[in-house]
């Protein structure tokens, strides 16, 4: 059967929000858009990452909060109802079905081609269906990769043959085993045992390393802290030698003995997707992540653009589809011969990747984080200040809950008078986060942040705090 060939302005590889927001960005430039997918259109963060994940956690946060507030406490006589949760959490994955997708891309103006799709050539992708059947589409201009990242699976013996957990099987289990083993110490290992040990599952941590390694470590081990409080074991420094499944779970040999559990979860990083992506057909190296400019475009290259997980700048959902924004009004323009801003902070820029980057993990307490850390601005050079104050010192968390425990850390480049790094870890900081950013992407002078006056009593009273804390620059 010869293959159906079409012809487009833009091809994009992967229908996740990443791709979505590629597509929809060159569409609105007025660009003709196919998008290939080969599971389901709305990517990893709609069905097994993001979006399931946040609904299994924040019945957990809440019930927490419900317990240290007199006269609520005393309304709450029971533990959460898994069934109930999960099925909330269903209806956040609209049962992994994506219809809805598929409508939403049919009224922004969107192609969809199904099937498996490989760069066959310059601006040539080739898609091959379910039943064997394959589409050739060309690309007129521009072929953009977002295809996101795959879970590492460690080389470690009987690891595979175990049949571990990954992220996808976490967050969407039917049923919660009485117990759970996680290798790894990053987000998706404690997100996902702050979720299992809320639905009453003995977890267990082994950590190679420490916990969190991209965020201040006094917000590591506050969060380490918590989970210990509500009965999860932690080994960090811990190596796992074996893993076997056996008739009663798992087995997992570890330099501090052997650990067993129902089920096992694997969550020791993401790599991006191209190892069966056809790059050899243009020279690139499979597996490997697409190294970009700041337009998202492939280094080397004037028509492949590779944005999200898959280039490796940042693996965060958010900061792809920031990345996409840019990527397609860029491929837009240069289509249509229109100016290219592409000076740092220019509209076709992704340069909020490299110093202003925003992350939250959902842990209970929460931390959110923006720029660098302490030591991250030192390295990079930096003359700085490091500010802490206790959160729970300020007035507006005290109402949230008592004995409300957190913690907030302002780094100053000392140079230019400015913010350039925040961290927050407490219960419910995620919200203060976007403040954050924005001062910190419009490099707002400390003197004209005193003028930003928070409301009382909230907890966004931090920032009065911080600054008192720092003192005036104009006084020194």
């Amino acid at each position: 059967m010869a293959a159906e060939v079409r012809e487009v302005d833009l091809v994009v590889i992967g229908a996740g929000p990443v791709g979505e927001n590629v597509a929809d960005r060159a569409v609105k430039g007025g660009l003709e858009t196919v998008i290939v997918e080969n599971e389901l259109v709305g990517g990893e963060c709609s069905y097994w990452a993001c979006m399931p994940s946040k609904a299994l956690l924040r019945p957990v946060q809440v019930l927490s909060a419900a317990r240290a507030l007199p006269g609520v406490a005393e309304a709450v006589t029971g533990d959460l109802d898994v069934a109930a949760v999960l099925r909330r959490r269903d209806s956040f994955t609209s049962d992994w079905s994506d219809d809805g997708q598929v409508s939403w891309l049919e009224s922004a103006g969107i192609g969809l081609v199904r099937g498996r799709g490989r760069l066959s050539g310059e601006r040539e992708v080739t898609v091959t269906a379910e039943d064997g059947s394959t589409t050739v589409l060309r690309a007129r201009h521009a072929v953009a990769v977002a295809t996101g990242s795959v879970p590492n699976l460690p080389d470690i013996p009987g690891l595979y043959e175990a049949k571990p957990w990954s992220s996808r099987e976490a967050t969407s289990a039917t049923e919660i085993p009485d117990s759970l083993a996680i290798i790894g110490g990053g987000v998706v290992a404690l997100e996902m045992a702050t979720a299992y040990a809320g639905f009453g599952a003995t977890v267990k941590v082994i950590a190679k390393g420490g916990l969190l390694g991209s965020v201040e470590p006094f917000a590591a081990e506050r969060v380490a802290q918590s989970l210990r409080s509500q009965g999860v074991e932690i080994f960090t420094d811990t190596e796992t030698s074996r893993v076997d499944r056996t008739g009663d779970g798992v087995r997992i040999e570890t330099t501090a003995g052997p650990i067993t559990a129902d089920e096992v979860l694997v969550a020791t990083g993401r790599t991006p997707a191209t190892a069966d992506l056809g790059l050899e057909t243009v020279g690139l190296e499979p597996g490997r992540r697409l190294a970009t400019d700041d337009t998202l475009r492939v280094d080397g290259f004037d028509w492949l653009y590779a944005v999200g997980d898959v280039n490796g700048r940042v693996l965060l959902t958010h900061q792809g589809k920031y990345q996409a924004r840019a990527a397609g009004d860029v491929i837009a323009a240069r289509a249509a011969g229109r100016p290219v801003d592409d000076a740092p902070w220019g509209a076709h820029a992704a340069t909020a990747d490299h110093d202003a980057v925003p992350q939250v993990v959902f842990t209970d307490p929460e931390v959110a984080a923006v720029g660098p850390t302490a030591d991250q601005a030192r390295a990079q050079g930096k003359s700085i200040r490091v500010v802490d104050y206790d959160l729970g010192g300020v007035a507006g968390a005290g109402l949230t809950r008592d004995g409300y425990q957190g913690a907030a850390r302002m780094i100053v480049d000392e140079d230019r008078g400015v913010m350039i790094g925040v961290t927050f870890v407490g219960p419910d900081v995620a919200e203060l986060l976007h403040a954050a950013t924005t001062a910190i992407v419009g490099e707002v002078p400390l003197d004209r942040l005193w003028h930003a006056v928070p409301s009382y009593p909230t907890v966004s009273e931090i920032w009065l705090r911080l600054l008192e804390a720092y003192g005036r620059p104009s006084s020194a």
